[in-house]
């Protein structure tokens, strides 16, 4: 679960050993950008922020080149949790509907929908008239398709199939009707359809080997070309006709031609930007964020995201962290607000809370639960749990052994500002007398380490619109090994009642009462240690005008067009 915390700017998919192919994917590649990347991208053409706003009239036509930090296993939304296939994604496919707010849901594809009064079928009014870049027609059967095929065993879905638990099947109930039919109620279903990753695929291209994949959707752009680990192409579609309710204007996006072009060291990608190489530029470092906010010819598109903090996951189930003094002392020895400010030079706010304050339900009197730093508690606190002695490393023993905890990282996603932080943390952790570990591992050392349970803390961070995500961080069933992200390997059926009513209520009152229930419990039990809060930080060229963020945060280039 380990994301690149320096860049907690643009979001965090891994580069994963695979690339290129739709269905079963490694071991390898399931742990990193699989269960626990943590990506989900919302949908919405909300543009809460916009580059470079202006009155005058868009201009059609040109390229624009956006440089991105990692590269990508598939372009099957289906089959990746990479928050940069749903980034390119998001642009070759539509969606059932948009995001519009926390909770807030508008028309897409779908013009309108019903829902049952026990909450286990969905009926959804679709467009007429729309068809896919490969001319097949767009109809309640491609709904079913897709949907189909995201949970199928043979798709080997990372994340969008933990979007459908409850998912029974779709019934085609007229070319323009289709029911969604659950097992059981599940209140973010909405909030799932305005994902990428869910978004609707032609059959005809589903229908072929998994060697010929190629993502076919409705959107605003087509499918070009992909050169692995250099770049993909995207092609304006010019009948393009089905833009989501809230968008900018209706018709063809303005641009020619869209390239993500892979980039993958921070300086490099910034300097590309700075030097005209391209036009605009993810995860821009924390470092130059002040430089370019005063540049005559760039500019900073900062937008906060939703979804679970940035934090250090605490392996609860053995090992020193198994003791919750111990987990409060580490917790209290960590100096989170002057390290975050520190590394991130204030471009990412300290967190006090498992979900990020633009994600509904965030209740920020959780945070009177967190143990704040205070090194003397933090050593009193190792009294109580018997580590009373200090060896002659500084490091505090019981019955002899050595106060050591496991915290390993991925070598592949490093950066200069993941082992600043890091060194940081380890360095707080020595003065309490925590030998606190951070081995860098390669891909095969890592994913055993996981599945041995081989840790005591895992970092990450990562996004989704809807406070769902602590269910899949914290439930009981969603441990690695079933797909899910329970990495602290937390069983509480207090916390799954709560999580669990998450999925079914529709009182805005219980659901708030839940889900600040669940904050509390997490943080009073020091399960997490949030670090900071997720900020999408894009930069782009001065001459890019009309891109959008989503409610996620992230870059929507429907409605961009470039001022030559």
């Amino acid at each position: 679960m380990q994301l690149s915390a320096s860049q907690r700017s643009a979001h965090h998919g891994r580069e994963a050993p695979r690339t290129g192919t739709r269905g079963r994917v490694s071991i390898a590649a399931a742990v990193i950008v699989g269960s626990l990347a943590l990506s989900a991208c919302g949908s919405s053409q909300s543009g809460s922020q916009q580059a470079s706003a202006t009155t005058q009239a868009p201009q059609s036509g040109g390229a624009l080149t956006y440089a991105v930090d990692k590269t990508q296993l598939t372009l099957d939304p289906a089959v990746s949790a990479q928050s940069v296939t749903a980034l390119i994604d998001r642009n070759i496919f539509d969606s059932l509907v948009v995001q519009t707010g926390p909770s807030s849901f508008g028309p897409w594809l779908a013009t309108r929908w019903t829902t049952s009064p026990d909450g286990k079928t969905y009926t959804f009014h679709l467009r007429r008239g729309v068809t896919f870049h490969d001319g097949t027609p767009f109809t309640a059967a491609a709904v079913k398709a897709s949907l189909d095929h995201v949970v199928d065993p043979k798709t080997a879905s990372q994340y969008a199939a933990s979007l459908l638990p409850t998912y029974e099947g779709s019934k085609v109930i007229a070319p323009d009707q289709v029911q969604i039919r659950l097992s059981a109620p599940f209140r973010p279903l909405l909030q799932a359809l305005s994902t990428a990753y869910l978004g609707i695929q032609s059959p005809k291209a589903l229908a072929l080997p998994v060697g010929k994949y190629a993502p076919v959707g409705t959107g605003p752009f087509k499918y070009g070309s992909w050169v692995n680990k250099k770049n993909v192409t995207l092609n304006r579609a010019a009948s393009y006709a089905s833009a989501p309710s809230n968008a900018k204007h209706t018709g063809a996006a303005y641009l020619d031609r869209l390239n993500f072009q892979l980039i993958s060291e921070d300086q490099t990608r910034y300097g590309a930007l700075t030097s005209n190489q391209v036009q605009g530029i993810a995860a821009v470092p924390p470092s130059d964020v002040a430089s370019l906010k005063s540049s005559s010819s760039a500019q900073v598109l900062s937008v906060p995201q939703p979804g679970n903090s940035y934090s250090l996951y605490f392996q609860v189930k053995s090992g020193p962290l198994a003791d919750v003094r111990v987990r409060k002392a580490l917790s209290a020895a960590i100096d989170v607000k002057t390290l975050i400010k520190t590394v991130y030079f204030g471009q990412f706010p300290a967190a006090t809370n498992p979900l990020g304050p633009t994600t509904a339900y965030h209740d920020a009197s959780a945070g009177q639960e967190l143990q704040g730093f205070d090194l003397a508690t933090a050593k009193r606190l190792l009294d109580e749990a018997g580590w009373t002695t200090v060896n002659s490393s500084g490091y505090r023993t019981k019955d002899g052994k050595q106060l050591t905890v496991e915290w390993p990282t991925l070598a592949v996603n490093e950066s200069a500002s993941d082992n600043t932080l890091g060194q940081g943390i380890v360095a707080n952790a020595k003065a309490a007398g925590i030998d606190l570990r951070r081995p860098s591992l390669d891909v095969g050392a890592y994913i055993d380490a996981v599945k041995k349970t081989k840790y005591s803390v895992i970092d990450a961070g990562g996004g989704r619109a809807d406070p769902d995500i602590l269910r899949f961080l914290y439930g009981a069933k969603q441990t690695f090994l079933t797909g899910g992200g329970n990495t602290s390997l937390v069983a509480s059926p207090q916390l799954d009642g709560w999580l669990n009513d998450g999925l079914v209520s529709s009182e805005p009152t219980k659901l708030a009462a839940d889900y600040s229930a669940a904050q509390k419990y997490i943080l009073s039990n020091a399960f997490q240690l949030p670090l900071h809060d997720n900020v999408s930080i894009a930069g782009f060229s001065k001459t890019v005008k009309g891109v959008a963020s989503d409610v996620s945060g992230y870059p929507l280039f429907y409605s961009a067009w470039l001022d030559d």
